[in-house]
């Protein structure tokens, strides 16, 4: 009897710690004071500074929630502006509830690799604030869907200007060389575009180019590695 109040114990314990770390997770979605160049919104996705390069950051983020749609196109430009409307029209009342459901940064659109004269799908999200992380309203187009970002650390280059496909493109390309010149693992195939900014605003914008890390990051940039090398 002792042992399976004991067992009992255990497995509500271990579902009180399950549930914590849910409400961990959920706080990672938070006030927007915490990052200087998330401005524009009350509530940004929070990360852990892992290490920072002359070329890049290292980020930790934890699992969050974000509703997400895909589209085709031969253009990040128009794929995006057709995938905003639709989340914009998601988070403005088109879920089963009616909600209005408040905007938040970044805004984020995976970049699978393609040449420039190829058709490619484009998934842009948005964050859903924290108070919808734990159960979302569901959505009433069936384009649009609830989307589990897991647990990631991030090789992370900003940039300011526009977010275009050339300049992401450039980035990205910067990027994975600085990385593959210090031999770090990250996933190929795709990358993240990822944007701080209303179309509305004309200066000091804030982009970025994610590339998800493999292993243990490497938090060494190639100049430093040759400073430190005994054959110099």
């Amino acid at each position: 009897m002792h042992g399976t109040q004991h067992s009992a114990t255990m497995i509500y314990l271990s579902g009180l710690v399950g549930f914590l770390l849910v409400l961990t997770a959920e706080g990672r979605v938070g006030n927007s004071s915490q990052l200087q160049f998330c401005s524009e919104t009350e509530q940004c996705l929070l990360f852990d500074l892992i290490c920072e390069t002359d070329q890049y950051e290292v980020r930790h983020y934890d699992s969050v929630r974000w509703v997400s749609t895909n589209e085709t196109s031969y253009f990040m430009e128009i794929a995006a502006m057709r995938a905003f409307r639709r989340l914009y029209e998601y988070i403005t009342g088109a879920n089963e509830n009616g909600k209005k459901i408040q905007m938040t940064a970044p805004v984020v659109v995976k970049m699978s690799d393609k040449k420039f004269w190829e058709m490619g799908v484009y998934t842009t999200s948005f964050l859903l604030p924290a108070e919808h992380q734990m159960n979302p309203p569901k959505p009433t187009n069936d384009k649009v869907y609830i989307h589990d970002m897991p647990d990631m650390k991030m090789y992370v280059r900003s940039y300011g200007g526009w977010m275009t496909s050339l300049s992401d493109k450039n980035k990205a390309n910067s990027l994975s060389s600085a990385l593959d010149s210090v031999g770090a693992k990250y996933k190929k195939g795709f990358h993240y575009a990822v944007g701080y900014n209303s179309p509305m605003t004309m200066f000091n914008r804030h982009n970025e180019v994610w590339f998800v890390a493999e292993d243990e990051p490497i938090c060494t940039s190639s100049s430093e590695e040759l400073e430190f090398s005994p054959f110099s």
